[in-house]
């Protein structure tokens, strides 16, 4: 079995483990990144990636996908190493205080310092449980849009009632051919602003939106594939059932969090989530800490720029977890010699000349 080791393994690749390799970084720390997806950017590449985002500091919007992009290319002055489409499937404390990880492809890790930086464990779509849904799932059936331009001039009909299933109703319109939205009742859980512009889109005959529940799916005639959709049946609280035409069914009802083997790892835990102190962001098992929506304290608020911060403070407290009696010492990237030279830029004015 292959045996990695290392001063720090993250755990999760979404925004928070990305910047917690810049943070430890500037501290001069390498680190390994586990990541059960094939790629970074956890849930805002695989499920939203073109959906804007509205309060990263100093940016006014950012594009989920493009904001993974810039935290990719803000980690690699400090070169780490990635292991995609691996899941942690153990995590054991070492008899030397050290703590070994082991994942589902038999790759072992042996490490000082374990940070969990993987949300509230892998999100699952809810799923539509009608017969036939399964087999058409990424064909003409979708949980998530990566591009867009696949429902360019198709007829599509979006379910739910939240954010997600607004938002992509309103960015589609004008791509795709038609566009419905299918909510079981007309109470949404999506922000006003976007409820107000559907409503009027569908006054002015842009969109429609119809209330009920999906309760059959018709692929049509002999001829079509199996995973192609002409129509699906739509029940509202009445009992009444119309049959509305489609190519393409956008299934918007949410995530479901799955905690999976991390369920069964040694720290506390509080609704699912790891209890950290807000000093270190460490568990109640030394030399293990959570930052972003995995871990609780009071007040937490599940927030990227939230994750942000406790990504900084946990970097603090493993340096000097590495270096035990020496106070790790904060040095400004604006003008710090030290930190230009692991940043791999100029330094265009020194600590001592702006002293001067």
């Amino acid at each position: 079995m292959r045996q990695i080791e290392t001063d720090v393994v993250i755990v999760g690749a979404g925004p928070c483990g990305l910047f917690q390799i810049f943070e430890l970084g500037l501290l001069g720390l390498k680190a390994h990144v586990i990541e059960a997806l094939d790629k970074p950017g956890g849930q805002c590449a695989e499920l939203y990636p073109d959906k804007p985002i509205y309060d990263i500091p100093a940016l006014p919007v950012i594009g989920a996908q493009e904001l993974v992009d810039n935290l990719m290319k803000q980690a690699m002055p400090f070169a780490p190493t990635f292991h995609f489409s691996q899941q942690v499937q153990q995590v054991k404390r070492t008899d030397d205080d050290r703590w070994l990880l082991t994942t589902d492809k038999g790759t072992q890790f042996n490490t000082a310092a374990v940070i969990v930086a993987g949300g509230v464990g892998a999100f699952e779509p809810v799923r539509l449980k009608v017969p036939g849904v399964p087999q058409r799932d990424g064909e003409s059936v979708f949980y998530s849009i990566k591009d867009p331009e696949i429902h360019r001039d198709k007829d599509v009909v979006i379910l739910g009632g939240g954010d997600s299933a607004l938002d992509w109703a309103l960015n589609l319109r004008g791509v795709a051919n038609s566009v419905v939205l299918i909510h079981r009742s007309e109470h949404f859980k999506a922000a006003p602003v976007s409820v107000e512009k559907l409503m009027a889109h569908c006054d002015a005959l842009e969109m429609q939106f119809l209330t009920g529940n999906v309760t059959a799916l018709d692929s049509g005639n002999e001829s079509l594939e199996k995973t192609d959709l002409q129509s699906i049946d739509v029940t509202s609280l009445d009992g009444i059932t119309r049959r509305v035409e489609l190519d393409h069914l956008l299934v918007f009802f949410g995530l479901s969090p799955k905690l999976g083997p991390m369920a069964e790892w040694p720290a506390t835990r509080k609704k699912n989530q790891f209890v950290v102190d807000t000093e270190k962001f460490q568990t109640d098992q030394a030399g293990f800490y959570a930052i972003g929506d995995i871990n609780w304290y009071p007040g937490k608020k599940k927030l990227i720029l939230s994750g942000f911060h406790e990504a900084a403070l946990a970097a603090f407290a493993i340096k000097e977890q590495l270096n035990p009696g020496k106070k790790a010492s904060l040095q400004y990237t604006t003008t710090s010699t030290l930190m230009h030279e692991r940043l791999g830029v100029d330094n265009p004015f020194s600590d001592d000349e702006i002293a001067a």
